[in-house]
């Protein structure tokens, strides 16, 4: 509950039926409603800003932008907004992933029914969540990979901008879609997915395509 009544939400989620579930658990509560609903990491954005949410619900797995990509840029454009990642992935390295976007809360949609409100109400709060089962992997994790001189909050190889042409190419757009999609031009477009291929050491699409499914940016 915030001074002007229910938090206001935004879930994004490229499945329906799951926008729908959490959308039933969220507006059971008396404190808790959804404002808006996206169907992708792009119209999340475009959603928050113009409804201006308390708190944002975003998918890590979802076209045009993932909820990673979504939640740097939400980051940057509407920094009092709280950002929690729910996804099917109980994986670490997204986790890590996550914080560095800006995100107060990880929820597996496993357990979303159980975890989600809570989440939600701490986010609400400005105080992180960690669903219970990972938090003694993740610490032992991190302190494993800190005693051996990583810093396991760094090692992306790719900027922002090249992860973000790197899933549009592997979805299949055209270098001018992708250069509409994100408004520069198409020779930027055309530089960028050479930078890729150079840093990643790939040869062309398809590989590029292999390993935007590796990094969890698409869905096989």
């Amino acid at each position: 509950m915030t001074d002007r009544g229910p938090a206001r939400i935004l879930l994004a989620d490229d499945h329906a039926l799951v926008r729908r579930g959490v959308r039933l658990i969220l507006d059971s509560e008396p404190d808790l409603t959804v404002v808006a609903e996206a169907s992708d990491g792009a119209e999340a954005i475009t959603q928050a800003r113009a409804e201006r949410p308390d708190l944002a619900i975003l998918d890590i797995a979802m076209p045009r932008l993932t909820g990673l990509q979504a939640a740097r840029e939400l980051s940057r454009l509407l920094p009092d907004m709280r950002i929690l990642i729910l996804t099917m992935y109980d994986n670490e390295q997204y986790f890590f992933e996550a914080l560095k976007a800006g995100a107060s809360g990880y929820v597996l949609k496993s357990v979303a029914d159980r975890d989600l409100v809570e989440a939600c109400r701490a986010a609400v709060r400005g105080e992180p969540f960690l669903y219970p089962g990972a938090v003694n992997a993740l610490i032992r994790n991190y302190l494993e990979r800190v005693a051996d001189g990583e810093d396991p909050a760094s090692g992306r190889a790719i900027t922002d901008r090249e992860e973000e042409v790197l899933k549009l190419v592997a979805e299949g757009h055209s270098s001018k879609e992708i250069a509409d999609l994100l408004v520069i031009s198409v020779k930027t477009v055309e530089r960028h997915r050479s930078n890729l291929l150079q840093k990643l050491g790939l040869r062309d699409r398809l590989e590029l395509t292999r390993y935007a499914i590796r990094a969890g940016l698409i869905e096989p």
